[in-house]
């Protein structure tokens, strides 16, 4: 137990080295560091509440669920029934009215094959034999697909999910460090950006859903009756930027799930826009319509409104456009990020936001070095007069310990939070645990009659079972605050598991070899402990 080889006392000193160097950085000024060459260095995070940052809540649009869900079954239907086997089936007179699907079958003979079709097309809710629309027959040849509310909560609780991911891509393409995206309850979000301070432009980004489509413009719709709002069959009249409306063919030549690339760039006029590029599908698709539709204008459509209508002048075979609109190099920066991480599969409303100011987060790093000072200065006075040598090499274990926490977390890229600083004061006062253990181990057996050497490697060696089952205990609590906890209660689990860790590390190994080198260089007949 007391055997300390040279490469044993090197491997332990130079992990304690290692992680106070990792620890200095996060303990600079961000100048500072930088002047001294080590801004590349790995630093610890602050959270929102130290940092400060933005804060927002988003809840699901519910009311607009299912009028997408009519329109996404419309285009399904309208596919399935065209590339219907063996022979396709015609249908006519589609409605999207009163939240159900209708459409005519224009042959009776074909109606028992469009409605085996359209079941098909519906999905299993849960386990309860339910299904997410209701297939019946009206009027002999009429086909009505109903949703059911099962289908609706279904639908949500998948979109958010996806939804949750698709905040997170957007938020990490910020750059930011560390925010916190969490579900809360069925339809709503939390986001947390610590260091971003204006929410605005946060909601802007996360909200939008960026649900990109190409359409062809159709040139022979009457004007007046666009301006009534009366769109011919087979058509949509969506409104430009600029309030002007205009008549759009439904069918969608491409829409964003055929992008492949997106970034901020610049037209030929020099004006901030974004470049896309189509995937192999989307490519064909675009090259195969601009071939057939040279001379005619095309929509380009975000979200519902047109932000261009340029003409086809020649077909464009490289899989490549240009979006325009009006935008800003921040606006074009935005939607690039929200066009490449993908279309929001949910409409996000904002229900709360708020800027959390870096003051609140001042005061609390000031109380948090005042109490952790304090902490310290009071293990290291007690454990001095409670075990005079021995209690000092405790006392160089805890401040050093100190710094291996920093450095762990910084290397990990760990956020400190409050909660966490509390957790490190946690540790602090919880560090000096195994050496009190392994002193009033030794004080037993030197009350025993041991000589020096056995009543050490006693001490040492008896403790050292208790202090493993006693850290164990507290790593499982810890672990499971980690994995099921969010935001502070993470915060607080990943410092105290770090502490568990080098605290043991620290407190156990390090003093040990402290001790075996002086019994080792002074070969004391007695102790004071």
């Amino acid at each position: 137990m007391l055997d300390f080889p040279r490469w044993k006392i090197a491997s332990i000193i130079g992990v304690l080295f290692i992680g106070i160097l990792l620890a200095i950085p996060s303990l600079m000024p961000e100048s500072t560091a930088r002047s001294l060459g080590l801004g590349w260095a790995p630093k610890i995070n602050l959270g929102l509440d130290l940092a400060g940052g933005s804060h927002i809540l988003l809840e699901a649009d519910t009311a607009d669920v299912s009028k997408t869900r009519l329109s996404a079954m419309e285009d399904t239907v309208r596919a399935a029934m065209r590339k219907a086997t063996p022979a396709p089936i015609a249908i006519g007179d589609i409605s999207t009215a009163n939240n159900a699907l209708t459409f005519f079958v224009r042959d009776s003979g074909q109606l028992d094959a469009a409605v085996d079709l359209a079941r098909t097309l519906t999905q299993p809710v849960g386990s309860t034999g339910q299904r997410d629309w209701n297939v019946a027959v009206v009027d002999s040849t009429r086909i009505v697909m109903t949703q059911t509310q099962g289908g609706i909560d279904q639908f949500v609780d998948q979109a958010m999910t996806g939804a949750v991911d698709i905040v997170r891509k957007r938020i990490d393409a910020l750059g930011t460090k560390e925010p916190t995206i969490v579900r809360q309850g069925t339809d709503r979000i939390l986001v947390e950006v610590p260091g971003f301070s204006d929410p605005a432009e946060l909601k802007a980004l996360i909200g939008k859903t960026a649900k990109l489509e190409f359409k062809l413009v159709d040139t022979t719709a009457d004007p007046a009756k666009i301006a009534a709002g009366q769109p011919p069959i087979g058509d949509q009249i969506l409104k430009m930027q600029t309030g002007a409306p205009i008549a759009v063919n439904s069918q969608a030549i491409i829409t964003g799930t055929d992008l492949k690339r997106a970034q901020q760039s610049y037209d030929q006029n020099n004006l901030p826009a974004v470049a896309i590029d189509f995937n192999s599908r989307g490519s064909r698709s675009f090259a195969e319509t601009t071939q057939a539709n040279v001379g005619k204008p095309f929509a380009i459509i975000l979200d519902g409104v047109v932000l261009s209508a340029p003409r086809i002048d020649e077909p464009i075979l490289g899989g490549s456009a240009i979006i325009n609109g009006s935008f800003t190099p921040q606006s074009a920066q935005a939607l690039a990020i929200s066009l490449q991480s993908g279309a929001l599969p949910i409409a996000l409303k904002t229900v709360e936001e708020r800027t959390v100011g870096p003051g609140l987060g001042a005061d609390s790093i000031h109380a948090g070095v005042i109490a952790s000072t304090i902490a310290v200065v009071a293990v290291v006075v007690f454990m001095f007069v409670t075990y005079g040598r021995f209690g000092v090499y405790a006392n160089m274990a805890v401040i050093i310990n100190v710094f291996v926490i920093l450095g762990a977390m910084a290397l990990l890229n760990a956020t400190l939070t409050l909660p966490g600083i509390a957790g490190f004061v946690l540790t602090i006062g919880t560090a000096v645990d195994a050496n009190v253990l392994i002193n009033e181990r030794i004080r037993e057996e030197r009350r025993r009659g041991r000589g020096v050497i056995q009543s050490v490697e006693l001490g040492y060696k008896e403790a050292s079972r208790t202090i493993f089952e006693a850290n164990v205990t507290h790593a499982i609590a810890a672990f499971i605050m980690l994995i099921l906890g969010s935001g502070p209660v993470k915060g607080f689990a990943v410092v105290l598991l770090l502490g568990i860790a080098t605290s043991v590390f620290t407190a156990v190994l390090f003093t040990r070899m402290m001790v075996a080198l002086w019994l080792r260089r002074a070969r004391p007949q007695a102790i004071h402990i």
